[in-house]
């Protein structure tokens, strides 16, 4: 989400919790399934990252042309959530015993979205047509956390390497990345990446 807003020229309020301040204040009462992030515009609010996504797309026009690009985009954004899935329950459950078979297959995991970018103008464009999407902020942001996890994991994908290195070299996204207020939000919340 920050990443998508950040590249768009949106500014944004951010209000991150302590773990007690989640567990003992109104906060997780205010959220529809008890979890954050919650996201407000105006007196519209928001929870579940993908919806937020999905909202924020469409106010940018981030959502394909028509409606069949916009379904491979959440097809492909399915995909992204499914190897976060995976990425997740390492982190929060697995990391000690999980973490090197994890790295291992890292390499089939982004076989197919390497495929995918193939079959998109060779790879030169992003995931789905030629105008970047609220699935390619979500998977950059993921292969970013598996680039800390990993250094250079992505290299053994040429396209999905450049690909990333493209949407990361955005100007107004490069300029947030590079800033104090991204830097320092930390990538998991249990301090393990």
């Amino acid at each position: 989400m920050r990443m998508l807003m950040a590249d768009q020229g949106q500014t944004w309020k951010e209000e991150v919790l302590s773990k007690e301040q989640w567990t003992n204040g109104d906060m997780r009462k205010s959220c529809a399934f008890g979890q954050l992030p919650k996201f407000q515009d105006g007196d519209f609010v928001l929870v579940q990252s993908n919806t937020i996504l999905r909202y924020l797309a469409r106010q940018h026009n981030l959502y394909g042309k028509d409606v069949k690009e916009a379904t491979l985009i959440d097809m492909v954004n399915d995909g992204a959530e499914d190897l976060r899935v995976k990425y997740g329950i390492l982190i929060f459950k697995e990391y000690e015993t999980g973490k090197e078979a994890f790295i291992k297959n890292i390499p089939a995991e982004l076989k197919p979205f390497e495929n995918i970018l193939a079959k998109n103008n060779g790879g030169k464009d992003f995931l789905v047509g030629n105008k970047i999407s609220y699935a390619d902020y979500n998977l950059v942001d993921l292969l970013s956390n598996l680039e800390v996890l990993s250094p250079g994991c992505l290299n053994v994908t040429r396209l999905l390497k450049a690909y990333v290195d493209r949407v990361l070299s955005r100007p107004k996204l490069k300029a947030y990345l590079e800033s104090d207020a991204h830097k320092k939000v930390p990538i998991n919340g249990n301090g393990k990446q």
